[in-house]
């Protein structure tokens, strides 16, 4: 059985407890830890570093902490501590840069519909934090029954139907947040690919060994298709698909650039 290393044992403890206590707090540990769209009032700095140890459910959690043993210890073996720690966090961060990226450009052209309104930042920020969800779905009914008092008190007295759209679509990204340490494990499953290019790794439903080169170039490709069709070919459709490809592309060039500069042999620790 693969040795469990000391950096990767630590990240799965930091990740069950934050679980647990997950369980324990409910949604008030979402609203302060998971990472939420910047026009959120729920949205703290520190999120970008919170959100990726929160994991939205067992299944969640299970998948990634598994990634995070097969593969982490491997990585860390190979760089030791202090190289692993920061290719670990830079993947969370890219991870998250990269889908909050994705959310920014998705909300822009539909604050440029609004232009014309000449809405103050004040309301834009009223309006993307109203509760328009009922059951799990956002609603619109919800939404128009919040906003057209909060017109009135701007002295707007109308929205053509793509101007409520609009601010519909806003609010919708506004709510989401960031959860789970995928970016991180999916910048972990690339530079593991860097190292052993020819290792064989298989799917669990689909047990057929594919060969690192190509299957992790697949992984990511798969991921870039759903981000922008929606389609959802593994995982649930709320999966962060950006974050993946923004986390796998930032393990993948920091495992190149050391493997290339021979920087293992110079190890940090």
């Amino acid at each position: 059985m693969m040795r469990l290393t000391d950096t990767v044992k630590h990240l799965i403890i930091i990740n069950v407890l934050f679980f647990i206590a997950t369980q324990l707090l409910g949604d008030q540990m979402y609203q302060w830890f998971a990472l939420w769209f910047p026009a959120n009032e729920n949205f703290q700095i520190w999120q970008i570093f919170t959100h990726m140890f929160m994991h939205g459910g067992w299944s969640h959690i299970l998948f990634n902490m598994f990634g995070l043993w097969m593969f982490g210890t491997a990585v860390e073996e190979y760089l030791g501590r202090n190289q692993f720690i920061f290719l670990y966090f830079s993947a969370g961060l890219g991870a998250a840069a990269f889908q909050l990226g994705f959310y920014y450009f998705e909300y822009l052209p539909y604050l440029n519909q609004l232009s014309d309104l000449n809405l103050s930042s004040d309301l834009i920020h009223k309006i993307m934090n109203i509760e328009a969800t009922e059951g799990g779905y956002f609603k619109g009914e919800l939404l128009g029954k919040e906003l057209l008092p909060m017109l009135e008190q701007y002295n707007i007295s109308s929205l053509t139907q793509e101007q409520f759209s609009a601010l519909f679509q806003m609010n919708i990204i506004s709510q989401t947040s960031m959860v789970g340490a995928s970016g991180c494990i999916m910048g972990i499953l690339a530079a593991f690919g860097v190292m052993n290019p020819n290792a064989e790794l298989m799917l669990i439903f689909l047990p057929i060994p594919i060969k690192a080169k190509f299957f992790i170039p697949g992984i990511i490709l798969l991921d870039v298709i759903s981000a922008f069709t929606g389609q959802s070919f593994f995982s649930p459709s709320n999966t962060a698909y950006m974050a993946h490809i923004g986390g796998a592309l930032i393990g993948f060039i920091m495992m190149w650039y050391w493997k290339k500069n021979s920087f293992n042999k110079n190890r940090w620790n």
